[in-house]
């Protein structure tokens, strides 16, 4: 395993670590706790030393899963939580020192442990990163032994530009990958700047950019592959990274075509990122666990060539950028 500094941090990360959106089992197809431990398990026999959760993944399942396989090893695994996303309505309004304080309460009560090491706010309305007021109840919670660092997860390079002013924000998690190339263009400057550590989730667009997709690929009603192509759930950015799905298609039998010794797309999709310096880790999700070696064969590939990226740049600009870039 390969391992990165997390910026302000300054922990050691795996370079690919563990999402866990999906750990218990596919998208909508219910949460398989055995499954799940196993997946944890053998994250951490690979060296993953990183585990990003959230309280809203399968209803606290997977956070609890998280905290009882953690608690169960002797290794020092740096656990990432998330709060926020259980207001509903989801708006600015319901956004509350209060409210947050709790989440943040119950996820140290659901994991069982007594320090969160990284807690994010979960995607908010671009509202929230106008209120100081918010950022330094996480000060108060550092200063009580409750949390370690805050971080902020977000949907847009507009959040992640103003989330890093505040000085207590150490990490922002960000969706980047080959179909989703924004965020290098100022936020990675930005973030480098002020020692932000990036962690890149949603790195293989929701499975796009493993190329085992086709027009005939059919997703569970409960998957929000199927459901959420057009926001009807959360914002579309978050499935297959915004980008329409007949377009994304087309977009990646030119990169097969481009890898032609690469039957499974994923590690050179994974590869594409690493190649960022700015980058500290990698969060795909696993729902089985030969993806684990799937997403650790990105590390075994060499640094792609200048012609490579160039090509794959040109392919981002012909068939993808008009459809995403501006949008988050």
């Amino acid at each position: 395993m390969n391992y990165r500094r997390l910026g302000k941090t300054n922990w050691q990360v795996s370079e690919i670590s563990l999402g866990t959106w999906q750990v218990g089992g596919k998208w909508g197809s219910g949460f398989d706790q055995g499954n799940a431990e196993k997946i944890l398990n053998a994250a951490i026999d690979n060296g993953i030393n990183f585990i990003d959760t959230a309280d809203v993944y399968e209803a606290r399942k997977s956070e609890a899963a998280v905290g009882r396989v953690i608690k169960s090893r002797s290794e020092n695994i740096f656990v990432a939580t998330k709060c926020g996303r259980q207001i509903n309505p989801h708006t600015n309004a319901n956004y509350t020192v209060e409210v947050l304080r709790k989440f943040v309460e119950d996820s140290l009560k659901n994991t069982g442990l007594d320090c969160l090491d990284l807690i994010q706010l979960h995607c908010p309305p671009t509202e929230v990163f106008y209120r100081p007021e918010i950022f330094e109840l996480f000060d108060r919670l550092k200063t009580e032994g409750k949390i370690k660092h805050l971080g902020i997860s977000v949907e847009k390079v507009e959040q992640a530009l103003k989330g890093i002013e505040y000085d207590n924000v150490s990490t922002v998690q960000i969706i980047y990958n080959i179909f989703r190339q924004r965020p290098n263009e100022l936020f990675f400057k930005e973030a480098l700047k002020k020692d932000i550590g990036i962690i890149v989730r949603v790195p293989l667009a929701s499975g796009l950019l493993t190329g085992k997709f086709n027009p005939a690929s059919t997703f569970d009603k409960g998957d929000h592959r199927f459901f959420n192509r057009d926001g009807a759930g959360f914002d579309k950015g978050e499935t297959f990274a915004g980008v329409p799905y007949e377009r994304g298609l087309k977009a990646v039998s030119e990169i097969k075509e481009l890898f032609p010794e690469h039957e499974n797309l994923a590690p050179l999709a994974l590869r594409w990122i690493l190649d960022f310096p700015e980058v500290s880790c990698i969060i795909p999700g696993v729902s089985k666990l030969e993806q684990i070696n799937s997403n650790l064969a990105s590390m075994k590939l060499a640094s792609l060539s200048f012609e490579k990226k160039e090509a794959l740049d040109n392919i981002y600009k012909k068939h993808i950028k008009p459809h995403v870039h501006q949008l988050w």
